[in-house]
């Protein structure tokens, strides 16, 4: 009978084809705050937009072609966010029209304007590539050089980039990846110094051993020594993804090491405080010598990973077991407000389970009457969902941990996303920390009577009824 439920169950998922497909592909989705995605084309300087039709649909909504990078900067494989104040920034590049350079353009669009503004990187980096990055608990944009250890924080308002300690670390981050922890320090594992992990503490602006991770998770080099302007680079390896679970735990993925036959995933459990070391417990293996180096991850809303192989199949972790799903190709993967998961251009994944109530935001103050084209504050809490929820072995970040405000009419049915900006904080799993963000009415949506919900990671508040004018 177990055997049977556990069958039946991972038949339930379904992935739907979009019916509208994405005109260049899609390489990797951004979720805009208000309610499109973001997508980077397969030509690299060309850009689109998703959005939902009427009902709220993915599956039927529709493309539109929007701005173009800067002349000069074609990347692929760089580090990235989309800000607090629903921009969305880009840096660096491990190619830059198709040549191995390891860039240091970036850009920044600004979804009102549709435009992409040229980034100036922080002082000295000539060379940035593909380099680990995420959003800090204030908002700020933090990033690691690949080539060796140096940090840099990004102030959004101001654009000013300040130098960061990286006292402590072990190794470079070449080809590390970062999570961002409850308690607002960033995990990383070890790829040239594996299987060591480490922690970033920000407030101290140092590095603390956070132990083995056992299970090696670092695969071989895929290619030799390579040439670029400043000299040359030697990879050390490659790892997948890791994802912040609901409990607190976070799930690492790893590549195909030299003598094993399959890729080897590890389970990290935090220490009782940020300055206390975690423990890590060897996971299941990749089965049929699959692995996930350089590879997409998101958090479903059940609390399940999705993670992808490099075959091209789906997984899903649930805590003990990684079971195969549905092939997906090797597409981005971003969870969309509906809680079904984007896949590339193409498809939409839906799992079968549903998220647990503690899970979902909660919405404590939300005008009752608003008005189009008007902007207002909201209160609760755990707007910013319980995970960053999206990974990748080490550039490609496409964390979704803000809120979106979906506004449903009443009488019609029709699904409106209010534009979210300068949520506050940016942190992840806050619990009982109070949060806020800025909702812009749209002009030309429907009045009357609706109900409005705040959207993290997929997952729903409690409903606001409120009033359209």
């Amino acid at each position: 009978m177990l055997w049977l439920a556990a069958c039946c169950l991972s038949q339930a998922q379904t992935l739907t084809n979009l019916t509208h497909q994405a005109p260049d592909g899609a390489q990797l989705t951004f979720q805009l705050t208000d309610g499109t995605v973001l997508a980077q084309g397969y030509n690299d300087s060309d850009w689109w937009k998703l959005t939902p039709d009427i009902n709220g649909s993915y599956v039927n909504g529709t493309w539109t072609q929007v701005a173009s990078l800067p002349a000069g900067y074609s990347p692929e494989a760089f580090a990235s966010a989309t800000l607090a104040d629903g921009r969305v920034l880009i840096e660096g590049g491990e190619y830059n029209f198709g040549q191995f350079v390891l860039t240091s353009l970036g850009a920044v669009y600004d979804p009102a304007a549709n435009t992409w503004t040229a980034l100036t990187p922080p002082t000295g980096w000539e060379y940035i590539g593909d380099s680990p990055s995420t959003i800090l608990f204030n908002g700020d944009f933090l990033i690691g050089r690949k080539l060796d250890m140096e940090m840099a924080e990004l102030d959004p308002a101001t654009m000013v980039w300040t130098a960061m300690s990286s006292s402590g670390k072990s190794d470079w981050f070449a080809e590390e990846g970062w999570t961002l922890m409850p308690d607002g320090t960033v995990l990383t594992a070890d790829v040239l110094n594996n299987p060591n992990s480490e922690r970033y503490i920000l407030s101290e602006q140092q590095w603390i051993s956070d132990g083995s991770t056992i299970a090696n998770l670092q695969g071989p080099p895929e290619v030799g020594c390579l040439q670029y302007g400043g000299g040359q680079y030697c990879p050390p390896g490659e790892i997948g993804p890791a994802i912040l679970r609901p409990d607190k735990s976070v799930f690492a993925t790893g590549a195909t090491h030299t003598g094993a036959s399959s890729a080897h995933t590890s389970v990290y459990h935090p220490g009782a405080s940020p300055t206390d070391p975690g423990t890590w417990t060897p996971g299941p293996d990749y089965p049929n010598g699959d692995q996930s180096g350089d590879n997409f991850a998101v958090l479903l809303t059940d609390g399940k990973v999705l993670v992808q192989g490099n075959s091209g199949q789906l997984y899903e972790f649930d805590g003990t077991n990684l079971t195969p799903t549905l092939q997906g190709g090797n597409n981005s993967l971003m969870v969309l407000p509906t809680g079904q998961v984007l896949v590339g251009g193409t498809a939409v994944y839906t799992a079968n389970g549903g998220p647990l109530q503690i899970w979902a935001p909660l919405v404590s103050y939300f005008p009752s009457s608003v008005t189009r084209g008007q902007s207002y504050v909201i209160l609760g809490r755990q707007f910013n969902g319980l995970s960053q929820a999206a990974s990748f072995g080490d550039e490609y970040q496409t964390a979704t941990n803000y809120p979106l405000v979906q506004i449903t009419n009443i009488a019609t049915g029709h699904v409106f996303y209010a534009k979210t900006h300068n949520h506050f904080p940016m942190g992840v799993n806050t619990g009982p920390v109070p949060t806020s963000t800025h909702v812009d009415i749209p002009a030309g949506m429907e009045t009357g009577p609706s109900k409005a919900v705040v959207i993290a990671n997929g997952i729903p508040s409690n409903i606001v009824n409120i009033t359209v004018n």
